[in-house]
C-alpha cells in the first residue's frame, strides 16, 4: 500500500497540483497515474526525492541519463529544486506506466540552470508501487539545447495534445507502428513513414514549421544510425507514444502525437554530454 502523503497541494509553474493519497481499488486507472505524475512533479519542484520514493517498491531502479543512480544522491536531479515552467504527461494503463515532459526555464534564472527532462515511471500493476524510473535530463551541452525556445514552442502547442474522440482513436499497435517507422528511417531509408500534415518537430530548441497548414516533419534525418533498446509508454486517449531509446550510443527520447495513424508532432531529447556514473 502506498503511504498517504500529508502534502495536499504544491504550486508548480503557477498551477496547484493535488497529490494522490492511496491507490485506487480499481487498479491502474488514468486518475491514479495522473496523481502519480503529480507526485513526481512535486518531488522535482521541491528537490525532495522522498516524495516520489513514498510511492516506491523497495526494489526500485532509478536511472538518469542511462546511468543507474541513487535517487537521493547528489548525482540525482531529483535532489535539486527546479521551478517548473511547463509540463505534459501521458498515461499508459495497459503497462501501468507514465511519461512526463518537464521544462524548467524561468526567465530570471541563469541559462546554465535550465533543464528539459523526459521521465518514464513504471509501476507494479498489482501493488501500484513504483518499480522503475528512467529520466533524461537535458541541459547545456546536449543536442540543440535551448530550454527557453523549447518552452516557447511546447507551450504554443497546448490545446493540440488533448483527448481524441473515442471513435477516432488509434490502437496501441498503430500508434507504436508510426513511432517505429520514424525511428527505423534513421537506419533504413526505404521505410515509409506515415507523415501527417501539418506536422511539427521540436528537437532541443529547434522547431520545424511556421504555423502553416503545410508544415512538415519530413525535413530529413541522418543515415546509418541504429536506434535500439526501445522502451515505450503509449496513451491511446491522447494518441501519444514516448520511446526511450539508444540513439546510436546516446540516451534519447522521442515522443510522437499520432492522429489517424499519421504523425503530427514529434518532441526529442538527446544526451550528448559524457555522463558521470
Amino acid at each position: 500500500m502506498v503511504p498517504t502523503l500529508t502534502l495536499s497541494l504544491l504550486a508548480l509553474g503557477g498551477t496547484a497540483l493535488a497529490l494522490p493519497t492511496t491507490p485506487s481499488a480499481d487498479g491502474c486507472t488514468r486518475s491514479v497515474l495522473k496523481g502519480y505524475t503529480e507526485t513526481y512533479l512535486a518531488a522535482q519542484a521541491a528537490g525532495n526525492p522522498s516524495l516520489l520514493l513514498s510511492l516506491a517498491s523497495p526494489n526500485l531502479s532509478y536511472y538518469e541519463d542511462g546511468a543507474l543512480r541513487d535517487p537521493k544522491s547528489k548525482l540525482s536531479t531529483l535532489t535539486t529544486a527546479l521551478p517548473i515552467s511547463h509540463n505534459r504527461s501521458i498515461l499508459d494503463t495497459t503497462q501501468c506506466a507514465t511519461f512526463t515532459e518537464l521544462i524548467s526555464a524561468p526567465p530570471t534564472a541563469d541559462n546554465a540552470t535550465h533543464r528539459v527532462i523526459g521521465t518514464q515511471l513504471r509501476f507494479d500493476p498489482s501493488t501500484l508501487a513504483l518499480v522503475k524510473v528512467e529520466s533524461l535530463v537535458t541541459q547545456i551541452g546536449d543536442w540543440a539545447f535551448n530550454a527557453t525556445q523549447t518552452l516557447r514552442y511546447a507551450a504554443a502547442e497546448d490545446g493540440q495534445w488533448g483527448e481524441i474522440a473515442v471513435a477516432a482513436r488509434d490502437s496501441r499497435a498503430v500508434i507504436q507502428a508510426a513511432a517505429d517507422a520514424y525511428l527505423d528511417l534513421f537506419n533504413n531509408k526505404s521505410v515509409v513513414v506515415p507523415w501527417g500534415t501539418p506536422c511539427h518537430r521540436l528537437e532541443g530548441g529547434w522547431y520545424t514549421g511556421n504555423g502553416s497548414a503545410t508544415d512538415s516533419c519530413n525535413v530529413g534525418v541522418p543515415s546509418g544510425v541504429p536506434i535500439t533498446h526501445r522502451r515505450y509508454v503509449i496513451d491511446e486517449v491522447l494518441g501519444v507514444v514516448d520511446a526511450l531509446v539508444q540513439f546510436a550510443t546516446r540516451p534519447d527520447s522521442h515522443e510522437f502525437r499520432v492522429e489517424g495513424g499519421k504523425i503530427r508532432f514529434v518532441h526529442t531529447l538527446t544526451i550528448m554530454r559524457n555522463i558521470t556514473q
